[in-house]
């Protein structure tokens, strides 16, 4: 039986040029995930890259972005 990941490897560059992209400001992005601003900073910056699901998903959904989009270690 497969289980989902405890926690995803994200892309810091990946999450920013698609913020950047849509024109969504860190502090509107990081409510519509549920995180605090300085949480964001800092998955953008590269200073955290794992974040669990509760972070993850609604990260994806805010940002209409794919697996492949978004974690690190994947073919673009």
């Amino acid at each position: 039986m497969h289980q989902a990941p405890t926690t995803f490897e994200v892309e810091a560059a990946a999450i920013r040029k698609r913020r950047m992209q849509r024109g969504i400001s860190i502090a509107h992005l990081a409510e519509q995930v549920g995180c605090s601003d300085s949480y964001l900073r800092k998955l953008e910056g590269g200073t955290r890259r794992r974040v669990g699901p509760e972070i993850y998903v609604p990260l994806r959904t805010a940002l209409d972005a794919t697996d492949d989009d978004l974690l690190a270690n994947r073919e673009r």
